[in-house]
C-alpha cells in the first residue's frame, strides 16, 4: 500500500518552489535590465571604402518565400545588414533601418536585412514585435555563408552598396540608421 504525503508537506514544497521560481525570475529581469542599460549608444559613423570592392552576390528567400538576389537591385543603393534576433544591438537598430527605408521609399534605395543562421519562425515572431514593422526584405541565410563572403566578424555588420554593386561604406556594430549623417551618405550615393 502506497503512502501519500501529508497535505501540509505538499503545500510547503509548492510554496518553496514558487518562491524559488520568483527569485529566479527577478534575477533574470534584473540582469536583463542591467544588460540593456549597459549597452553603448548606437552611433552614426560609417567607414568609407576606397577603392570600392565589388559586393559579393547572394540569393536568399525572404519571409514571403520569394528569392531575393543582391544583383537584382543593381541601379539602386542597397543597405545590406547582417543581423540575428539574439543580438542586442541588432534588435536596437532594426527600427531605425525601417525609418530610413520609409524616408527614402521613393528613391532608388532599399534595405536588405540578412538574418544569420536562424529559422523562419523565430525571425517572423521577432519582426512581428517591432514597431514599426519592417517593410523591407528580411532574408534568411540559414548557414551564414554570406557573412563569411562579406568578411563579417561579428553582428550587426552593415554595408552600403552603390548603384554599381560596389561596397562604398561599412559599419561594424549597431547604428542609428535614420541619423541625418547616414541619410546624407545614402543620398550622396543615390546622386552619383
Amino acid at each position: 500500500m502506497a503512502r501519500s504525503l501529508p497535505e501540509s508537506w505538499k503545500i510547503s514544497n509548492v510554496r518553496k518552489a514558487l518562491a524559488c521560481a520568483s527569485l529566479a525570475l527577478a534575477a533574470l529581469l534584473t540582469g536583463a535590465a542591467q544588460a540593456q542599460t549597459q549597452l553603448p549608444e548606437l552611433t552614426h559613423r560609417l567607414t568609407p571604402l576606397n577603392p570600392r570592392p565589388a559586393a559579393p552576390d547572394f540569393a536568399f528567400k525572404d519571409l514571403d518565400g520569394r528569392l531575393q538576389r543582391l544583383s537584382d537591385y543593381r541601379g539602386k543603393v542597397v543597405l545590406v545588414n547582417f543581423w540575428a534576433t539574439w543580438c542586442p544591438p541588432c534588435r536596437r537598430e532594426m527600427p531605425s533601418l525601417e525609418r530610413l527605408h520609409q524616408r527614402l521609399k521613393d528613391a532608388p534605395f532599399t534595405v536588405l536585412a540578412v538574418d544569420q543562421m536562424e529559422n523562419f519562425d523565430l525571425v517572423f515572431a521577432f519582426t512581428g514585435q517591432l514597431d514599426p514593422a519592417p517593410s523591407f526584405p528580411i532574408l534568411l541565410d540559414s548557414d551564414g555563408k554570406s557573412a563569411q563572403a562579406w568578411g563579417v566578424k561579428g553582428l550587426p555588420a552593415s554595408f552600403l552598396v552603390d548603384k554599381h554593386g560596389r561596397i562604398a561604406y561599412r559599419a561594424m556594430g549597431g547604428r542609428e540608421f535614420d541619423h541625418p549623417e547616414i541619410e546624407k551618405r545614402v543620398r550622396e550615393l543615390i546622386a552619383e
